[in-house]
């Protein structure tokens, strides 16, 4: 695949770099004792020689007064007399285990990366295979230094465990938390407060449930009952109860809005986009923080129990990535090199879409499919170990299993016949349809929030839909119940003794080990039908405003619900053409040797949940593992694969990228897509302006400029990097230099005390 390619090695292109400061001295000093320095900008490699010539080249020891000039080389990249931690810098906050010497010189172009510029792959894999190689020669200098080998080898599956571990504990309290102040809205558990509804009356004998499902016992009291509210009818009473829940539901969310708002605005939204940015090589300062962790954890709590069209599976892949880059600074091998960061970053990514369904090998996948830009073998082996150990922890924790382990899961208990491809198919198509639809609407939708008033106010946002989802949802019990509560039951089969309207049939059976054929439907099914075409609409509208505002939403489990919905409703219209239509040919051959159902309209929410999640993130192979993983049949892998790969190429045919890519570059992030095609027969001169006539192209000459006039172009001109060419009569570019290089070599030259003459020339060549 295009993402485990590794970035192109160093020797395909021309490396250039700077040795600034030569012997060249001042005609206006007049004087031979000129103060002259040689630095190093942007080294390169061409060759493992010529790292090591390098690194023998670099020693520096500013103790040595007297050492000439020449002989002080400041290397940027890395002191190799230093102990192994000094190979990289002290990024803010990183936690060195080794001890640093004193005299050491830390200063390094990986830790001087800007906020919002994008990383230099090549140069920090240069960087780090000099710091292996110098490790390797020191682990036979003494027992710490082979210590110091053996834990630079270990330090990554280190890293991965901790991240994994601690992603787990926050999937379990998060999961926990959810439930209980999903349910609190609506009651309290007075044997146990810390209990949902289901789980206190699991110890009840007398449990009753209504013809939605719902769960009903002594143990559990509402909130009108238990604070002895009276009304006259059932309505009076639904009404109070109604109230309650919008109240609190409002007030989670209002507070979730005002937490992220106040102390880690990063910590809105799925964070799936700016992951797959910063994988790519861009730098966010704060994106993966500690209070953006803390913060997100909190409001997915506090946003799923609001009852918003949103999950918090996404935000979980942000979280992991949180834990990645906060465990990355105890290991400086990881900590302090922005390319090797990215390696535990993506295996925390796959961790993260373990702990939210249960399915590790689909999180190893979906970190290889959709998220990270650069996928080594190497982090494949630590992205499957870290997404096991994560998804073990959430079973331990957890005091009622993984519940999305129960989510979709139905075993091996369904049959699937080759004819039933063609409503598969249907809701492929149906998946790509909704997801172009939602891509288009919800990218308007932004827009509109992002270039008007409305942008200013994200709070008040928050509480209107909130408010609004709250009061739409209410009346219809499909739309009442929590997404998650819904998708389990629009999977389920219909058994004997099932009396909710969902599965109102006639049927003739007189015991339970009877064959459950085929049955009449009776009007209980067509309301039911009534009810999930007003709860498709009525959601797919209100997930449209909802997913970007401003606390962290997911739209994995929306997406699923919506199109179980939609499946559950093909199911049922196909399920009555065969009862009706029993003697068509394919219907006859294959319904009349089926030991069971012949159609099950549960199945057919599965393969619409996986369609229409497939249309919306355009996810095929990672997508299909996943449900596999989810419902525990093998068997369902071919039409759970022809919903996903339908799905898609109807998607991108209407839109051509899915809503991750689009709201990449609805945001303007640069994120170049590896998987993407581009065909442009425009040359650079036609696209190059020039600019000389109008002193606006910098470029600085190989010979000729002082220091003074170097500091100056800094100060005055802020790009990112300056041409270098070969002089200003003859403007042939010989290389390019990095700003931040050039800051650094001078930074370098003030920490150490040199004194240098502003008048110096300074020089550029290649070597």
């Amino acid at each position: 695949m295009a993402a485990t390619s590794s970035p192109p090695e160093t020797d395909k292109e021309p490396n250039w770099f700077s040795r600034m400061f030569s012997s060249k001295n001042s005609t206006s000093q007049g004087s031979s004792s000129t103060n002259r320095v040689t630095s190093i900008i942007n080294p390169s490699f061409e060759s493992f020689g010529d790292m090591l010539r390098f690194r023998r080249s670099a020693d520096y020891h500013p103790t040595q007064q007297q050492a000439t000039m020449d002989e002080s080389l400041v290397d940027i990249a890395v002191n190799a007399e230093s102990d192994i931690s000094s190979l990289a810098d002290k990024s803010k906050g990183t936690i060195d285990f080794f001890h640093t010497p004193s005299g050491a010189i830390t200063t390094t172009q990986g830790s001087h990366y800007a906020d919002w510029s994008t990383i230099d792959w090549l140069s920090d894999q240069a960087r780090d295979r000099l710091r292996h190689q110098v490790i390797t020669e020191q682990k036979t200098d003494s027992m710490w230094k082979r210590f110091v080998a053996f834990h630079d080898a270990l330090s990554g599956w280190l890293c991965v465990l901790l991240v994994a571990i601690n992603i787990g504990i926050i999937a379990a309290i998060v999961d926990i938390g959810a439930v209980w102040l999903t349910n609190i809205k609506i009651g309290v558990c007075l044997p146990a407060f810390y209990l949902s509804q289901e789980q206190c009356c699991w110890t009840a004998s007398n449990q009753t449930y209504d013809k939605y499902q719902h769960v009903h016992c002594a143990h559990w009291h509402e909130w009108s009952s238990l604070f002895h509210i009276t009304s006259n009818t059932a309505a009076d009473l639904n009404n109070n109860n109604n109230n309650n829940t919008d109240f609190l539901g409002v007030f989670f969310a209002t507070i979730c809005a005002i937490l992220v708002r106040t102390f880690a605005p990063y910590a809105c939204g799925s964070g799936v986009p700016e992951v797959k940015t910063i994988l790519s090589g861009f730098i966010i300062r704060g994106y993966f923080g500690a209070w953006t962790l803390l913060i997100k954890s909190i409001g997915m709590i506090l946003a799923t129990s609001a009852n918003l069209l949103l999950g918090k599976e996404g935000p979980f892949v942000h979280c992991s990535s949180c834990c990645g880059n906060i465990f990355a600074r105890l290991f400086p091998k990881y900590g302090q090199n922005e390319a090797k960061k990215r390696e535990i970053l993506s295996a925390a990514a796959a961790a993260g879409v373990s702990v939210a369904f249960g399915a590790p090998i689909g999180g190893v996948l979906f970190s290889l499919e959709e998220v990270s830009y650069y996928f080594s073998l190497k982090t494949l082996w630590r992205s499957f170990f870290c997404a096991m150990i994560a998804s073990l922890i959430v079973k331990i924790l957890s005091p009622f299993e993984n519940q999305h382990l129960g989510l979709f899961y139905v075993g091996n208990k369904y049959r699937w016949f080759y004819f039933e491809m063609i409503p598969f198919i249907i809701l492929g198509i149906l998946g790509g349809l909704f997801g172009a639809l939602f891509i288009k609407l919800n990218l308007a939708w932004c827009k509109i929030r992002k270039t008007t008033r409305l942008g200013r106010y994200p709070v008040l946002e928050v509480i209107m839909v909130a408010l609004v989802t709250l009061i739409v949802s209410y009346p219809n019990p499909y739309t009442r119940m929590p997404m998650s509560t819904l998708i389990r039951r629009l999977i389920s089969s219909c058994e004997p003794d099932d009396e909710s309207l969902l599965c109102d049939y006639r049927r003739n059976i007189t015991s339970a080990h009877e064959k459950n054929d085929i049955a009449k439907p009776l009007s209980g099914v067509w309301i039911s039908m009534g009810l999930l075409f007003s709860a498709l609409f009525t959601q797919t509208i209100l997930f449209i405003f909802t997913f970007g505002i401003k606390v962290p939403c997911g739209l994995f489990i929306p997406s699923m619900a919506l199109g179980a919905i939609t499946g559950r409703i093909v199911g049922i219209l196909f399920e009555t053409l065969v009862y009706y239509w029993p003697d068509f040919f394919l219907f006859t051959i294959e319904c009349s040797a089926a030991d069971e159902e012949c159609v099950v309209p549960g199945f057919y929410a599965v393969v619409g949940a996986c369609a229409f999640l497939g249309g919306v993130t355009r996810m095929t192979v990672s997508l299909v593992v996943i449900m596999v993983e989810l419902t525990g049949g093998l068997s369902y892998s071919v039409p759970l694969m022809c919903a996903a790969l339908i799905s898609k190429l109807v998607g991108d045919a209407l839109v051509g990228e899915g809503i991750y890519d689009a709201h990449i570059k609805l945001n303007n992030y640069p994120y170049l897509d590896i998987k993407a095609e581009f065909i442009d027969q425009t040359t650079a001169t036609d696209l190059i302006e020039n600019k000389q006539d109008k002193n606006e192209l910098i470029m600085l000459p190989r010979d000729g400029l002082t220091l003074s006039d170097l500091i100056a172009i800094l100060h005055t001109h802020k790009y990112n990097g300056y041409p270098v060419i070969a002089s200003i009569e003859e403007a042939s570019i010989i290389g390019f230099v990095l700003r931040r290089d050039l800051e650094s070599i001078i930074q370098q030259r003030t920490l150490s005390n040199v004194e240098s003459n502003m008048n110096t020339y300074i020089s550029f060549s290649r070597t």
